[in-house]
């Protein structure tokens, strides 16, 4: 199918600009705030100015924070080259702190806290758990597991899920799991990586994994791809905690990304696991008038507000055939290119963080927006600085919750998690230069919460945020320098 045209879709839409601003609910307020551009929350969303802090046992300032807040380092991953490079702190299996930790989750565990944490690593084959419990002896990606004390030092860590590839986000589930999510479809076929790089692994990738969270050290076992939740390049999940319906974003670098939903087969919160053989379907926007989605570009010409009607659509081969020797781009996109898109699914620019609060699926696009004149300077496929979309569950709706409108304001948002107290949405920047913890209000208000002063490090990005299930810390990676956060203060002070 065509594109519609977007000015007729925005005319004739089933939710008028006009129509939203007597919305009941979070985004009542949207679209007076568009006309006269985004707003920052008062006093930095109650929180006041950031101010260097110390790191609580070195004493070194690692991070700007508001006034009254603490943290501390819990653990440094490899790095194997730069200004920074450290060898890894051991863990307690014996092998050393695997680097660039992305998606991560807390949970709770015999009056403690455990952290499951994903690595990006695509090499490093056998230095990432023991060789019998990998699920590609040629890959060396996975999770890593900590358990916190309760003043937040580590009691223990190993290895939970190895032989994986580029694990980069994924999401906890309802029943104490986390899902590990590949953002890559290397394999014998697809073996050229996104590098350039010939790669020669045994087993194909771009799939999700289930991590029990009360897995222990010596109870590792290979981990089983599930495959019928797609074969494409996976980024972050939201469960529904109502149905256990799996929702999933696409970040795809060099093409359109899409939004997925896995129905399982099975009861997971019976069977406290996610079955193989379940439905997956790709998001689609309804114009008025039609029988069925069309396809539509979501990502440029956007206003703030905006709500359209959806449908989701059944994908036939989640698991398609790619011909061998397909670089990783194109290879990432045969899912979604030759199944989800001529179909009427609905284009993204790299999706990639997701939540969900009270019926609603909080999405992130990184490079959505604009167009911008001379773009955003980013290799990727997208011409904006981000934007977060709102999936209404039992409307069937989604709105545009904010767009950046520039880099100072909001540059490329990843992860994002909801906070437990104020239910704002908490955004990790991954940009070229500062990055910060922004929050975002659901009145599509914006504030800062953390920004990076790690030394030599300051371009790196923030990823896998996350709260402890007591609420009180907040734990965040700090990805090419290997670094886990434990963060605690007045929370009741501001929006988180």
């Amino acid at each position: 199918m065509t594109a519609i045209d977007r000015k007729t879709f925005l005319k004739h839409g089933t939710a008028s600009l006009a129509a939203l601003t007597t919305m009941a609910g979070p985004f009542g307020g949207l679209v007076a705030r568009a006309a006269n551009g985004p707003k920052t929350a008062l006093q930095n969303g109650g929180y006041g100015p950031l101010v260097p802090v110390p790191e609580s046992d070195s004493g070194q300032v690692l991070l700007h924070l508001p006034e009254g807040f603490q943290y501390r380092v819990l653990s440094r991953g490899v790095v194997p080259s730069g200004p920074n490079i450290w060898p890894g702190d051991p863990m307690s299996d014996g092998f050393r702190t695997p680097g660039r930790a992305d998606g991560m989750a807390a949970f709770s565990w015999r009056g403690r806290t455990r952290l499951v944490r994903n690595h990006e690593i695509t090499f490093d084959p056998g230095h990432f758990g023991p060789e019998d419990t990998a699920f590609d002896t040629r890959s060396g990606g996975g999770t890593t597991t900590l358990e916190l004390t309760r003043d937040n030092r580590v009691a223990a860590s190993w290895t939970s899920l190895n032989g994986t590839n580029f694990n980069c986000a994924g999401g906890p589930t309802p029943w104490g799991t986390w899902l590990s999510c590949e953002e890559t479809v290397n394999g014998p076929d697809a073996n050229i990586n996104f590098l350039g790089q010939v790669m020669t692994l045994n087993e194909k990738h771009g799939y999700m994994f289930e991590v029990p969270a009360g897995q222990g050290m010596d109870e590792l076992r290979m981990g089983t791809p599930i495959r019928s939740v797609g074969r494409f390049a996976h980024e972050a999940v939201a469960v529904d905690p109502a149905t256990g319906i799996v929702y999933q974003t696409e970040d795809d670098f060099a093409y359109w990304s899409g939004f997925y939903r896995y129905l399982p087969p099975n009861n997971p919160f019976r069977d406290k696991r996610i079955d193989d053989g379940g439905r997956l379907q790709v998001l689609g926007v309804v114009p008025p008038g039609a029988s069925g989605p069309v396809t539509t570009n979501l990502s440029n010409d956007q206003d703030v507000g905006v709500t359209y009607r959806t449908a989701w659509i059944d994908i036939e081969d989640p698991d398609p055939f790619i011909a061998p020797g397909t670089p990783n781009d194109p290879a990432t996109a045969t899912l979604f290119r030759d199944q989800a898109e001529p179909q009427g699914a609905a284009q993204f620019s790299r999706l990639e963080g997701i939540d969900h609060f009270g019926r609603r699926i909080y999405l992130v696009s990184t490079e959505g927006g604009g167009p911008f004149p001379g773009g955003n300077g980013s290799a990727g496929f997208g011409d904006g600085w981000g934007q977060v979309w709102v999936y209404d569950i039992n409307a069937e709706t989604l709105t545009l919750l904010f767009e950046s409108p520039a880099q100072a304001v909001l540059d490329l948002p990843d992860n994002i998690t909801i906070s437990p107290r104020r239910k704002s949405v908490l955004l990790c920047e991954d940009s070229s230069g500062d990055n910060f913890l922004r929050g975002l209000t659901q009145d599509g208000l914006l504030f800062d919460f953390a920004l990076n002063r790690y030394p030599n490090a300051l371009g790196d990005e923030f990823a896998g945020a996350t709260f402890s299930p007591d609420t009180q810390t907040l734990f965040v990676n700090l990805q090419a320098t290997g670094i886990t956060y434990a963060i605690w203060g007045p929370w009741q002070r501001g929006l988180l």
